[in-house]
């Protein structure tokens, strides 16, 4: 493995990755940066969606559950899990908003998947507290900026598609 000033390079510029509760970018730099007197190694993220740039500190990758973006064939099964499932009535919604919540800090794409799956059918039967939406505004963009990096589309044609599925 590589390293630069002592510290393992888990990722490469151009390197695909998904920051839990933010979503998906590319590294595109590596830089050192003092922040409050302390220096550091930072890997720079590109967000494709939002446009944002992200500084992650690279001792703290590994604790952060970053990890490289999926491939075609998980994104297959993320489809499957857009398109079935059944919506949980039973549960109030202070624990479902708990439960999805564990479910987005896993980072795990599958997870996210339900929460967006979910929420959008509850949005659609009923509606959703204030609460809920912003959750489904996060979530969704989290699945976007994957879908967008995975199958290399634009943000407008990844939303395109998740409406599509999650309504078929």
């Amino acid at each position: 493995m590589d390293t630069l000033l002592g510290v393992g390079l888990l990722f490469r510029i151009g390197d695909k990755i998904v920051y839990p509760m933010h979503g998906a970018g590319i590294i595109e730099a590596i830089e050192e940066k003092e922040i409050l007197g302390e220096k550091q190694q930072y890997y720079i993220m590109k967000m494709p969606v939002g446009n944002m740039q992200i500084m992650i500190p690279m001792e703290k990758v590994k604790n952060l559950g970053i990890r490289e973006v999926v491939d075609v064939q998980a994104l297959e099964r993320v489809m499957e899990i857009l398109r079935h499932g059944e919506l949980d009535t039973s549960m109030s919604w202070n624990r479902r908003y708990r439960k999805n919540m564990e479910k987005m800090r896993t980072g795990d794409i599958y997870e996210v998947a339900d929460v967006v799956r979910e929420l959008m059918r509850r949005e659609k039967e009923k509606g959703l507290s204030t609460g809920e939406r912003k959750m489904l505004d996060n979530a969704r963009q989290i699945l976007l900026s994957e879908l967008v990096l995975v199958k290399n589309i634009n943000e407008e044609q990844a939303t395109d598609l998740l409406e599509r599925v999650v309504n078929s």
